[in-house]
């Protein structure tokens, strides 16, 4: 999914059904996506920012690191979240150059994306949101076992 889309749209257009698990939501996002997804936590994310998550995106694969938890379902939101960006099409344009002055060895988009996070009230990230608990509910729901979510999530 290359552009903004509706949570419906988004989705309808993973074709999983109403239940699914976390290994498969992560399949049909690489599929969608056509490249590698890999998902790691990072125990200094969050110690001085808040940042619970990012999403990064290199030309032939994307990582999601996030933050340590005690909690595994709350380690798994901060993941569907990110995921639900990726799902969504959200980019994050409309940062100024002061971030590019800044931060230059950081990729344009992965600073902007930082940025944007300050503001949670934003429409992209209340939609993001709205899409990961959708998928969270749905897993939730999943009678499947197999699963690699306990060794992502502990």
């Amino acid at each position: 999914m290359n552009s903004n889309v509706s949570v419906s749209t988004a989705v309808g257009e993973l074709a999983l059904g109403e239940t699914f698990t976390f290994d498969e939501l992560v399949r049909a996002v690489q599929r969608n996506r056509g490249r590698p997804l890999r998902i790691a936590e990072l125990t200094e994310l969050g110690v001085n920012d808040g940042l619970c998550a990012v999403w990064l995106g290199t030309v032939d694969q994307d990582l999601i690191l996030h933050a340590h938890s005690d909690s595994a379902l709350h380690r798994q939101q901060f993941v569907l979240h990110e995921l639900a960006h990726m799902i969504l099409g959200h980019t994050f344009d409309e940062y100024a150059e002061a971030a590019d002055f800044l931060l230059p060895d950081i990729p344009k988009e992965t600073r902007r994306r930082l940025l944007r996070r300050q503001n949670l009230d934003s429409p992209d990230e209340v939609q993001a949101e709205t899409l990961a608990d959708i998928f969270a509910a749905a897993i939730r729901r999943s009678t499947r076992d197999s699963s690699r979510y306990a060794e992502i999530f502990g």
